[in-house]
């Protein structure tokens, strides 16, 4: 099986395209696994970094996308933008170490944890509505 990476800076595609939560999860559970930096060769630390990058920038498109549909002073829209914004400071940092690489390992899964909370708050029709 062969896969494409896609460059996308200015996020056309994700806005079609919804996040691949079972590649985002094994490339999640991978990463995870290795528990020492001799595990892994530099090059591929930083080809999973950005792999990481896209996915959690795919997640975090989705909870920002959704977490704007509630009102202003829901709890469950604040708890999205504190997870944005910590997602923002992570995801600016190069991705240099295998430590870093578990950090944005981690962060994936904090976002997909609040996507499905969100989307419990706010259904598909409601999300894919324009404002």
């Amino acid at each position: 099986m062969t896969y494409d990476v896609l460059y996308d800076p200015e996020g056309r595609l994700a806005a079609e395209l919804p996040p691949d939560r079972e590649t985002h999860e094994q490339a999640v559970r991978t990463a995870l696994a290795w528990s020492s930096p001799l595990d892994v060769p530099a090059d591929d630390v930083a080809q999973i970094g950005h792999l990481l990058a896209g996915a959690a920038r795919a997640v975090a498109d989705e909870v920002r996308l959704r977490a704007a549909r509630l009102p202003e002073d829901d709890g469950r829209r604040l708890f999205a933008e504190l997870i944005l914004q910590e997602a923002d400071g992570r995801l600016s940092q190069p991705c240099t170490s295998l430590n870093r690489v578990h950090n944005r390992a981690r962060l994936i899964r904090a976002l997909y944890e609040r996507l499905d909370r969100l989307q419990a708050a706010v259904p598909d029709e409601a999300a894919a509505a324009s404002p």
